[in-house]
């Protein structure tokens, strides 16, 4: 019990000191480089499970995938994916057996031992939110990320950005959050 309160104590102090004074959280500079060195350094703790995660977008909610950085922290890599638009985005975020793109059906390719869906909901065409779209490798990889076989992006489809993370264990634990000042949806899996 007493090694849970300092460690929520601890988190809580991380995140604090990564906020602005609006209690925003914030990142470094910004990268545009997929492979880049993440600039969300915000100590978290490690994943503990690898159940599915959920959460609604706001009501307003119009992004667009612009960036996916993809980095290591102690314990676990981290998936970045930076929005540009309006709003909180969703989430839907589970392991699946095969990578089935939505609309066409189309089976992806997707290296690793196991393969993380990852639906953004609240998404908005790129003509719509006035970002522009992400256009970087596909798939994103970056070796300082050992628990990353790659990040398969996907295109929208009724309001859902559909992406596929490859990943090398057969499936750890992960956790999904958001940060604001950009807008991003991170996701770190747990590293053996």
């Amino acid at each position: 019990m007493r090694t849970r309160m300092v460690l929520a104590a601890a988190a809580t102090a991380a995140l604090l000191a990564g906020c602005d004074d609006d209690g925003t959280a914030t990142s470094g500079s910004p990268t545009t480089s997929a492979a880049s060195t993440l600039a969300d350094a915000t100590p978290r703790p490690t994943p503990e499970d690898a159940q599915p995660k959920r959460a609604k977008p706001s009501g307003d909610a119009g992004l667009t995938v612009t960036d996916i950085r993809i980095g290591h922290q102690p314990g676990f890599d981290r998936v970045v994916y930076d929005l540009g638009g309006v709003g909180v985005p969703g989430w839907i975020v589970q392991y699946a057996d095969r990578a089935v793109q939505d609309g066409s059906g189309t089976i992806i390719d997707v290296a690793g031992r196991s393969i993380l869906e990852v639906q953004i909901t609240g998404s908005a065409y790129p003509f719509d939110s006035g970002a522009t779209p992400y256009a970087g490798p596909d798939p994103a990889t970056d070796p300082s990320a050992p628990a990353v076989a790659g990040v398969y992006r996907s295109n929208v489809f009724e309001g859902t950005t559909q992406s596929f993370i490859g990943v090398h264990a057969d499936r750890p634990p992960f956790s999904v959050t958001t940060l604001t000042n950009p807008t991003r949806l991170v996701i770190d899996i747990a590293t053996p």
